[in-house]
């Protein structure tokens, strides 16, 4: 299997499956001289990390990681870093009984056809257990931006649909979104967000999600105008995410309805202060950064894995049904949250990286 490495010249290549004995990455392109330990991986792989409330699934995984190599004292060494976590709560016998059938909206049939082979716990490759390494790899990416644009810079993320309901953006607070299980930014829609999905929940059903990332304090510049835009490679970053069906840039698909000059982000100056009065383009013209905040959202579907029982087909061919058991979030796009912030950094890190190397 090819395509296991993402970025140009911050890269990362993740490796392992679902069920195996541990998955990792390994990060290459890290600037030296970065202070770097395990404990900064691991305060970002605890956003992420399975069985932490009732509304993900119940799979018991500390994601522990380790570092084994491309850090010395302390500090990053411009080498390969290669990082580690360990799988601990495997249950494999949840899928032996499924193992011949493909699981409807799940990537069983076309692993199958593709490979001729696939691993049916949990989806080996394909599970979302794999987001984890990309996370992990995230985090360094934060730390080397942190480091090199100030204390200005940040990445947040946001659920701003769960399932049927939205929320106001307009009431975003980064505080509130770290503190209630559903990463909201809307503190006025957590009870209700709360009763919907244990509904959900407790019907044996899931339901999808939209995420929003915001990056602050981006300068003018990142990105290149044609074949390496910043907000395509934002784009091809979250459609590599698990599940994820569709991205918006700023406005997205809403821009389609709104007139030119509602659409036209008008920019004024006085003295040497640049203003914008709105931000459809979501921070990026050309494919290169404004300088304003970045916002970009994808959608996530229902978890396909459910109770309910579905129509399939068997590996012979074979007419058949199929309900889903085992331990599985009735919102997968909630743990997406800082999935999309790690693409987020790296895509931001990648085209930091380049632009010092063609303009400075």
């Amino acid at each position: 299997m090819s395509f296991n490495t993402f970025g140009k010249l911050f890269r990362f290549s993740t490796w392992g499956e679902s069920h195996g004995p541990a998955i990792g990455c390994i990060v290459d392109g890290c600037p030296p001289n970065i202070n770097l330990g395990e404990k900064d991986i691991q305060k970002e792989l605890d956003k992420r990390k399975p069985g932490q409330s009732k509304f993900t699934t119940q799979r018991k995984e500390d994601d522990k990681v380790q570092i084994l190599s491309g850090v010395f004292d302390g500090r990053t060494t411009g080498t390969p870093i290669s990082l580690i976590i360990y799988n601990k709560d495997m249950r494999s016998k949840d899928y032996g009984n499924i193992k011949d059938k493909f699981r409807p909206g799940h990537a069983d049939f076309t692993y199958f056809k593709k490979y001729g082979i696939r691993d049916y716990r949990g989806g080996g490759r394909s599970s979302a257990r794999e987001t984890a390494s990309r996370v992990a790899a995230g985090a360094i990416a934060k730390l080397v931006l942190q480091k090199k644009l100030g204390k200005k810079f940040k990445v947040i993320g946001a659920v701003t649909q769960l399932g049927i309901l939205g929320c106001d953006t307009d009431k975003w607070n980064d505080k509130i979104i770290t503190t209630n299980p559903f990463f909201c930014p809307d503190e006025s829609m957590i009870k209700l967000w709360e009763k919907y999905l244990l509904g959900v929940r407790k019907s044996g059903s899931s339901c999808g999600a939209v995420i929003e990332i915001r990056a602050r304090g981006i300068p003018v510049g990142l990105g290149a105008p044609i074949y390496s835009k910043l907000d395509s490679d934002i784009a091809s970053s979250f459609m590599s995410i698990n599940a994820v069906k569709g991205v918006n840039i700023g406005a997205g698909m809403n821009s389609a309805q709104l007139s030119g000059e509602q659409n036209s982000d008008e920019i004024s100056q006085k003295g040497k202060k640049l203003k914008f009065n709105s931000n459809n383009a979501g921070g990026i013209l050309g494919g290169i950064s404004t300088g304003q905040e970045i916002i970009a959202s994808f959608a996530v579907k229902p978890t396909s894995s459910i109770l309910t029982t579905r129509k399939t087909i068997d590996k012979f061919g074979k007419n058949t049904s199929i309900s889903v058991t085992g331990r599985h979030d009735p919102c997968v796009g909630i743990r997406a949250v800082p999935v999309g912030e790690a693409m987020m950094n790296c895509v931001l890190l990648d085209h930091y990286l380049m632009n010092k190397a063609q303009c400075h």
